[in-house]
């Protein structure tokens, strides 16, 4: 039992940067999601909010920016592709995370017929094209849930890891 006449501080409001920081201590894979949009123009962003849903029907969710032009188009086509990257993908991943126009010419990259958007063949250890089931917005993210509908498993290399604001490899980790 707690002594009524002790009185606890109250706890520290939550903040934007305290948020980042609590975080950045929950290390997790790392992917790009890709896609493209009504004109064909590829788009694809990096993200490290992916978790998996559901076994039956195999589901996944990402956590996209709302207003990203990625996340539009996912919106728009219904579709995306997860790109898994692999330890040696960091490069990739920040490219994908600068916003750089030009990230598409940048790295090789294919998209096959009936695919949900670009593959990164290079970077990726594992590639499944989805199909959008729900989404739902909370802040400044929209969480957007996808069917996987083809997984392709690419190359046998560690995964991608993000943490404390860094790229390591599984086997550094």
């Amino acid at each position: 039992m707690t002594d009524p006449a002790v009185r606890t501080p109250p706890a520290p409001q939550a903040t934007a940067g305290g948020f980042r920081t609590m975080m950045s201590g929950f290390p997790t894979g790392v992917c790009i999601v890709t896609c493209a949009d009504l004109d064909g123009t590829p788009r694809g962003m990096t993200c490290s909010s992916l978790c998996s849903v559901s076994l039956e029907p195999p589901t996944l969710l990402v956590c996209l920016r709302a207003g990203s032009p990625t996340l539009r188009a996912v919106l728009d086509t219904g579709g995306f592709t997860v790109n898994l990257l692999h330890d040696g993908a960091r490069e990739a991943a920040e490219l994908f995370a600068s916003g750089d126009p030009e990230r598409f010419a940048l790295i090789p990259w294919e998209r096959p017929p009936e695919s949900a958007g670009p593959h990164l063949l290079r970077d990726a250890h594992t590639i499944a094209d989805c199909e959008v089931t729900l989404t739902h917005r909370t802040g400044d993210h929209v969480t957007v849930f996808g069917e996987a509908r083809a997984i392709r498993q690419e190359q046998d290399r560690p995964p991608l890891l993000y943490g404390l604001r860094q790229f390591r490899s599984w086997s550094a980790a």
